[in-house]
């Protein structure tokens, strides 16, 4: 398979820009016959930590193919990090949509912050999308070497790993730790490991950009430019 990783700039906190840079990913990765699109996390919005008023930015998942609709192809499944909003609660997570539906929404297990306002998640779904069985971790899950053990275990054959890594600048230089771990889970598990990260600056944060396209093996195929906007795209045994 085909798959892309979409290293999106890192937007001021509230902003729904990504969902138009999105759009044209999705109309690049038609012509370049890609399957999967892979897009950071909380790209819609911002994460809501950050935000004053957070369910500014929260999106239930009934409105998810509304929202979404701009993203529609016959032929890229996009996944997309978002706030939801359910239940009084909210959620770090991230949809998977292909051919104008939503086929599944997954939830962040280990939210990063001590006191953060997102509620975890309790399951790690394995989806499926034609041929493919796959799993997701958002961020710092990929930090709890059991998820992805258990997914692989009940099939998943690529482990995909919405990221945002936009973080204060004395600690933001995480590139090397990041592709530390995404190389010792594609080893451990004999899968592919996708990771799509933001990249740039706001007044408050800066993203290196730790995107990258691991082999099964553990091999570093592809890797984002750093500080900048990119696309990385390869050919996947899954």
């Amino acid at each position: 398979m085909r798959i892309a990783a979409y290293q999106a700039p890192l937007l001021p906190g509230g902003s729904m820009a990504a969902l138009e840079m999105i759009h044209q990913r999705v109309r690049r990765c038609e012509v370049e016959r890609v399957d999967v699109l892979l897009c950071p996390e909380g790209v819609l919005g911002g994460l809501a930590d950050d935000l004053e008023s957070p369910s500014e930015i929260a999106i239930a998942a009934g409105d998810l193919p509304e929202v979404l609709r701009p993203l529609a192809s016959e032929s890229v499944a996009t996944i997309v990090g978002f706030t939801e909003a359910c239940d009084g609660r909210l959620y770090n997570s991230a949809a998977v949509y292909a051919r104008g539906e939503v086929r599944g929404v997954y939830r962040k297990r280990h939210p990063a912050r001590r006191e953060s306002i997102y509620s975890a998640g309790t399951e790690s779904p394995v989806f499926v999308l034609g041929d493919c069985r796959f799993g997701m971790m958002i961020c710092n899950d990929t930090n709890f070497p059991d998820l992805a053990t258990d997914m692989v275990k009940r099939g998943a054959q690529l482990l995909l790993v919405p990221s945002n890594n936009g973080l204060r600048s004395e600690i933001a230089d995480v590139v090397e730790l990041t592709r530390a771990v995404d190389v010792e889970t594609a080893r451990r598990c004999g899968t592919p490991v996708v990771r799509a990260d933001v990249a740039g600056w706001t007044e408050a944060r800066v993203a290196f950009g730790t995107s990258a396209i691991i082999g099964a093996g553990g091999d570093v195929i592809r890797s984002g430019t750093l500080f900048a906007e990119d696309l990385l795209v390869a050919d996947l045994e899954v």
